[in-house]
């Protein structure tokens, strides 16, 4: 590990706005922001722009971006103390084990922004629009709680419109080419470090907001076969 990430791990084990792998938390997050206001998250949150300015704007509700990389995760949580950002935290931790952390029907919202795709077909099943994914989200969102994705892979984008459909989501908003369309207004008019990466290398950008149905999420058949293969292989 480099210097400088070591100085970023060593200064967020100080940060009071970060948890690492915090015991208790689960159904206790609104005592920890004192109040009861509606909990967003930010999955795979990088460097946190989506909380920080969502939580700058919005300060009755409450913001919690979630990474497995401490420093990454340093960066957004600086500014959010410097600003005194009250509404916003950071938790790391693996986004596999959500449900350990929060319970039912305590988060309102969700917010994907720019997910490593995992373009092999053998890496499907850690997209976070997967069905396994969604499983877990069903477990901690309340009813008709939305998930937003926005991202440059339109191979994500199909794939996620694809799952959605044969789960019988509810989709709520869906466009693509944001840009070239006028609809980056908003929330989404928020530009993180890899989007303007992207912007710049001229791709486009596409979003879906969708609500998980009433039912359970199911494997549908075409998984089926890479999570056996997965537990032949000994993964997780």
């Amino acid at each position: 590990m480099g210097h400088k990430k070591l100085i970023r791990f060593e200064a967020i084990s100080t940060f009071k706005n970060v948890l690492q792998h915090p015991k208790d938390m689960k159904n206790n997050w609104h005592s920890y922001f004192g109040n009861d206001n509606p909990i967003i998250l930010e999955l795979a949150c990088g460097k946190g722009e989506y909380s920080v300015n969502l939580g700058r704007h919005n300060k009755c509700t409450n913001y919690i971006g979630i990474d497995i990389k401490g420093n990454r995760i340093y960066s957004g949580a600086k500014i959010a103390l410097e600003e005194n950002l009250n509404n916003v935290a950071f938790l790391r931790i693996y986004i596999g084990n959500i449900t350990e952390y929060f319970g039912k029907n305590e988060v309102d919202e969700i917010w994907i922004i720019f997910p490593d795709p995992f373009l092999r077909e053998s890496r499907s099943k850690n997209r976070l629009t997967h069905p396994r994914f969604l499983h877990l989200y069903q477990q901690i969102l309340k009813p008709g709680g939305k998930i937003n994705l926005k991202t440059d892979s339109r191979e994500l984008y199909d794939f996620t419109k694809e799952t959605i459909a044969e789960q019988g989501c509810i989709v709520h908003e869906d466009i693509q080419d944001i840009y070239g369309k006028g609809k980056a207004t908003g929330p989404l008019a928020i530009q993180t470090y890899y989007e303007k990466m992207h912007l710049a290398d001229n791709r486009l950008i596409n979003f879906i907001s969708f609500s998980l149905p009433d039912g359970p999420i199911t494997l549908p058949e075409r998984f089926i076969k890479e999570e056996t293969d997965d537990a032949v292989a000994g993964g997780d």
